[in-house]
């Protein structure tokens, strides 16, 4: 039995032509966008976070005011915001300038931080403390080092050194013990090595600097500030040791006042003294007295945390620096009639003993108690007033 063919069901167009093809979606293949669709949806992620992040900021904000400070605390000064309201009317400004005032003044307010003047938003002190040390103590305490080292040199220039009249006599008396010796020179190159350095840290800046340059004042300048505080605590035991070995014999008496009102015999004329004269015995209290205050406000400076405040260790580095000149100033003429400046006064400080010539013309008083101690061996006078300065009694020999 022959197969029957089924009719194949076919569309046609009204036309009568081939099938229409089915039409294709904008968005291109399943699943697929546009340019325009993902911009729109970058744009919206955009707005979500900054709105997200506006909130956060809000709350933040909110939450910070509703901290409290604590219990007792003075309030902050108010801010230049908070109290200028419309620039050029009477009621900002004022207040502007009253804020300022107060703070300027070192009102305090409240910090955190703890410690002395913590709370202070401007200490107007240093700048007083700065105008003081620079354009007083430093200025007039130059001058002043100056005029010393020209008054000497013009001294020296006029009068010469100051001869042994009659010449050496050959004859020694014992004047210095061994430990007296000891404890000057110890001081005494302390100081030179202090002077030295406070003299760089003070005025090198200025004399220094312009010489030297910058990369090599650097280096002195920190050399001499780490000498200076190394060898400062030693100066104590030496100013102690000063005192406590010079001080028999140097009480002022009438006879002192004579060697002033005659000028110490340096204008012509003899003044008479005793085994130290005026002008030996205000340098030692000088010395004495300079001497502590340079080793306290030293130690001040050294450690201020020790110190009540700023205004404290501002204090301490003016004694400091003040007393520092003054020690100096004397200091020149010191070293100047020890060395240069007269016949034979160096020998007592490296010898102990003195030429009897020159014992009579500046100590006569004292040479009057002593010359039965005078002799012509050297060594002997030596050796003795090693052991007991001029205390030795009886006739060291002819």
């Amino acid at each position: 039995m022959p197969l029957e063919r089924k009719p194949t069901l076919v569309s046609v167009s009204m036309q009568g032509g081939p099938p229409a093809p089915r039409a294709r979606s904008r968005c291109g293949p399943r699943g697929a966008r546009t340019a325009p669709d993902r911009l729109r949806t970058v744009v919206a992620l955009l707005v979500l976070t900054l709105a997200v992040l506006g909130t956060a900021g809000l709350l933040a904000a909110q939450a910070q005011s509703s901290v409290r400070p604590p219990d007792g605390a003075a309030a902050p000064p108010p801010s230049a915001q908070d109290t200028i309201t419309k620039p050029g009317t009477a009621q900002g400004p004022a207040q502007g300038s009253d804020l300022w005032r107060k703070i300027r003044e070192g009102k305090s307010g409240y910090s955190a931080t703890k410690g002395p003047q913590a709370d202070t938003l401007i200490t107007s002190g240093g700048v007083a403390w700065r105008d003081l040390h620079n354009a007083t103590v430093l200025r007039y305490g130059g001058w002043l080092l100056l005029g010393v080292v020209a008054v000497v040199a013009l001294y020296f220039l006029v009068r010469g050194r100051i001869r042994i009249s009659g010449g050496r006599s050959g004859r020694f008396i014992p004047r210095f013990t061994l430990v007296q010796r000891v404890v000057h020179w110890f001081m005494a190159v302390l100081f030179v090595l202090l002077a030295v350095s406070g003299l760089i840290l003070m005025f090198g800046k200025h004399v220094l600097l312009p010489v030297l340059g910058p990369y090599a004042f650097a280096v002195v300048a920190s050399a001499s500030m780490q000498g200076h505080n190394l060898f400062g605590p030693l100066f104590v035991a030496s100013t102690l040791a000063l005192l406590v070995t010079f001080v028999k014999g140097n009480g002022y008496r009438w006879v002192d006042v004579k060697w002033l009102f005659k000028g110490g015999g340096f204008f012509g004329g003899h003044a008479s003294s005793h085994k130290y004269n005026f002008g030996e015995k205000t340098w030692f209290w000088w010395s004495v007295v300079l001497g502590l205050a340079l080793c306290v406000s030293g130690f001040a400076l050294l450690f201020p945390n020790m110190l009540p405040d700023r205004a404290a260790a501002q204090l301490a580095n003016l004694v400091h620096a003040g007393a520092a000149i003054l020690f100096i100033a004397f200091a020149i003429g010191h070293i100047y009639l020890g060395t240069i400046g007269m016949e034979g006064a160096l020998e007592g400080m490296t010898n102990g003993t003195v030429d009897e010539n020159w014992a009579r013309d500046h100590h006569d008083l004292w040479w009057q108690e002593h010359k039965g101690q005078a002799t012509t061996d050297r060594r002997r006078a030596e050796v003795l007033a090693a052991e007991r300065g001029d205390a030795v009694a009886g006739r060291a020999g002819s």
